[in-house]
């Protein structure tokens, strides 16, 4: 079996936000900002909390099996729930879409490279 790479995107709202939360989020914007936006194992946060109250979490994994693209979509939740239920910040709405690679169609310059025996 060839190992698998999931892009997981778990999105939701805040929730009920403090005066003291939400200027905490504010002065730490640029940190994640949706144009610095990346898939990463830890997982990468993006919101714009001037525009709205939504955000974005970015997790990359793997697996070989399609039930690891399961698990790797619970671990994803289960860390974005952690990280804001850690800072106390409320959220609802929550949730996931998993992609895997492997799957996903190829773009032209891949279409052109594997015609090619690139």
């Amino acid at each position: 079996m060839s190992t698998r790479t999931v892009r997981v995107t778990v999105r939701g709202v805040f929730d009920g936000l403090g005066v003291e939360q939400r200027a905490e989020l504010l002065a730490r914007a640029s940190e994640h900002d949706v144009l610095h936006a990346a898939f990463t194992p830890e997982g990468h946060l993006s919101y714009d909390l001037a525009a709205r109250p939504a955000f974005t979490f970015r997790f990359l994994d793997s697996g070989e099996a399609e039930e690891d693209i399961l698990e790797a979509t619970v671990r994803a939740e289960t860390a974005a729930e952690a990280w804001l239920t850690e800072r106390g910040y409320g959220y609802k709405n929550l949730r996931s879409k998993a992609e895997d690679l492997s799957q996903a169609p190829l773009g032209k310059r891949q279409r052109r490279a594997a015609a090619h025996g690139a």
